[in-house]
């Protein structure tokens, strides 16, 4: 007999981390090998996480509810014939804590790593007023890790520098004024408030799912330096094209020519002359991509994914509109896959969808932009200098990261964005 682990198995190319939404075994029940094991969530995607091993469970060491790191042992178990013997009490992998008073099972010698800091792990503490001192890390050698001040962010409890020491001087020699300015600081020093319910609050807890769109929302925004552009499109022939075709299309093709389709084809067309959108930030180099893979928002009653359309340049208006409706389908039957959520390059949202005609967008990470494309509508609009008309009009809102692209490639992406759109017509487009 033998004990083999289970791990958290990563879910795409970006994932990080992934929490068990729910259990579908029990300490002592027999599996078969690929037998489904636990329900796993994401950011990216759901999925379940199937069995390496025929044999029976020994135990679960990772809670419903519970975030863990890919590569994190989730669960044992007992195989026949296993050739080593591996102790099933597998530590469960930490989360931060706010340190308390040092004690003398706690000391440097246990966490010789504690004090060495990365340069992200300094700025994060640095830029939401951190106390590091006050932390305990998960890392190697009581190591704090980036990951652990994310944590601290995320619970709204901030421990701050302490200010005993400010304090303790003789009585006799503290000015009134200095004794105002140190309970000023210890004001400041408190933890940030966290909300609590009244009666008649409904309270309504947070999902894994809804955790995990938050932390990498948080991490989008602590990362990427976010700079915002929009320019206004005039779509007017769009409009009447799209609209001229949409009933025959929908009876011939058996599915709906949105809007949207003749928006994802400009933007693939637009990254593909200009590149450096189509890119990434890699630390030490930005990656440009090869192919244009455009991720499309789709959202359900409580949560948002995020599927691709891959090599969405080689493809027709007609395949980016079946595209949509397929993987907006799945989406909300819940069988997408984990494969049609990785490789994204570039995201396209369509906040239109709902009324919006003016937002910016948080940064789809690891990408380096992001467009929304709000609500066409009707305008009134100065032509040929002298003339005003209604026109069928459309802002485009483009959320950069300033790291990788600057104000002038973004400018020239949209205006070529523009451009074809504002020439898409019946005699110059063909969705076939």
């Amino acid at each position: 007999m033998g004990i083999e682990k289970i791990t958290m198995p990563q879910l795409g190319e970006s994932v990080t981390e992934g929490t068990i939404s729910k259990w579908l075994v029990s300490p002592g029940d027999k599996v078969n090998k690929y037998d489904p094991l636990a329900e796993v969530m994401t950011d990216k995607v759901n999925a379940e996480v199937p069995s390496s091993f025929a044999g029976t469970i020994k135990e679960l060491i990772a809670g419903e509810d519970e975030t863990l790191p890919v590569g994190a042992v989730i669960c044992t178990i007992e195989v026949e014939g296993g050739e080593t013997q591996v102790t099933s009490e597998v530590k469960k992998v930490e989360t931060v804590s706010i340190a308390s008073a040092p004690t003398s099972t706690e000391t440097d010698t246990d966490q010789p790593n504690k004090r060495r800091y990365s340069p992200a792990v300094l700025r994060l503490a640095q830029e939401n007023n951190v106390d590091l001192e006050q932390l305990s890390g998960t890392g190697a050698g009581g190591r704090i890790t980036r990951k652990d001040i994310q944590q601290v962010i995320e619970s709204g409890v901030i421990p701050t520098a302490q200010v005993k020491q400010e304090m303790e001087v003789p009585a006799a020699s503290v000015k009134v004024e200095e004794l105002k300015v140190s309970q000023v600081a210890i004001s400041a020093a408190k933890p940030a408030a966290v909300a609590v319910s009244a009666p008649g609050d409904i309270e309504i807890p947070v999902t894994g799912i809804r955790k995990a769109i938050a932390a990498n929302m948080l991490r989008s925004k602590h990362e990427a330096p976010h700079a915002w552009t929009m320019v206004e499109v005039d779509v007017t022939n769009l409009v009447n094209y799209r609209n001229s075709l949409k009933n025959e299309f929908k009876k011939t093709e058996g599915f709906n020519l949105t809007f949207f389709a003749f928006f994802v084809k400009a933007v693939a067309q637009a990254l593909k002359e200009y590149p450096q959108i189509n890119s990434m930030w890699a630390g030490d180099k930005i990656i440009q991509k090869k192919d244009i893979n455009i991720s499309i928002a789709v959202a359900t009653e409580d949560a948002l994914y995020v599927p691709v359309i891959k090599n969405a340049d080689e493809k027709t208006i007609k395949g980016i509109a079946r595209e949509i409706t397929e993987l907006a389908g799945k989406v909300r039957t819940g069988k997408l896959k984990s494969d049609e959520m990785q490789g994204g390059t570039f995201t396209v949202n369509n906040t239109g969808s709902f009324g919006s005609v003016q937002s910016m967008g948080i940064i789809n990470f690891p990408q380096a932009a992001i467009l929304q494309v709000e609500s066409i509508v009707k305008r009134p609009v100065v032509m040929n200098g002298n003339m005003i008309a209604v026109r069928d009009m459309v802002n485009l809102c483009l959320s950069l990261d300033h790291r990788v692209l600057d104000g002038l490639v973004c400018g020239r992406f949209l205006a070529r964005v523009k451009e074809i759109l504002e020439n898409t017509s019946k005699e110059n487009t063909s969705v076939y």
